[in-house]
């Protein structure tokens, strides 16, 4: 049997939503299969990146290949990360789903495992991110895989954290370092459930 496909594909601005896309990408191999991280074109200008700070961040990880809409297809999962433009995602994660049109009209990725994960400054958000971005998801026919209360993480309530059962997200302004451990770890999880969830979908 050939070995599950999963791309985790990100835009970041200030490389948190990239260190969560990390984390999610190891649970995933965690639970076997091939899994490619990559990036999506960036479409603000370079002029606002740099006032915004965004600029230095990003060369931490300009490494990270860009993702093409063709190569979606080849892949039994897709994990979306974003970061939250007033409860909704990146302008540059947008314009990229927007371009695939023809793969929706082919049916191509009617079926795949999909999850989607997200940072926020200050939390309000998140959810309607990750929630609002199902909406494409669902269009493609893709099977939505959310976290669920499965990690005992996702129920800590001592400390501020980005976890809901929709999927997981950091909460940027909050203590350093960011992503915290619980953050990362809830991400790690999420990466197994849809790596399980692609393999299973995938045998049938």
């Amino acid at each position: 049997m050939a070995q599950t496909r999963l791309l985790v594909l990100f835009h970041s601005f200030y490389g948190n939503v990239y260190r969560l896309a990390e984390a999610v990408t190891e649970g995933a191999r965690s639970s076997g299969g091939e899994v490619v991280i990559k990036q999506v074109p960036e479409t603000v200008p370079e002029a606002v990146l740099s006032a915004s700070g965004a600029l230095a961040a990003k060369k931490t990880f300009e490494h990270v290949p860009t993702a093409t809409i063709d190569e979606l297809p080849t892949y039994d999962g897709i994990a979306i990360g974003t970061g939250t433009r007033f409860g909704n995602m990146s302008s540059s994660m947008r314009s990229f789903l927007d371009q695939t049109g023809k793969l929706w009209n082919e049916g191509a990725l009617f079926g795949k495992a999909a999850t989607v994960f997200a940072a926020t400054g200050t939390g309000g958000g998140r959810e309607t991110t990750i929630i609002s971005t199902w909406f494409t998801l669902a269009h493609h026919g893709m099977i939505i895989v959310p976290t669920g209360y499965g990690n005992p993480n996702m129920r800590q309530t001592e400390e501020v954290h980005g976890g809901n059962p929709y999927g997981i997200s950091v909460v940027s302004r909050g203590k350093p370092p960011r992503p915290s451990e619980i953050e990362l770890d809830l991400a790690r999880s999420q990466g197994r459930t849809w790596a399980d969830a692609a393999r299973r979908l995938a045998r049938d």
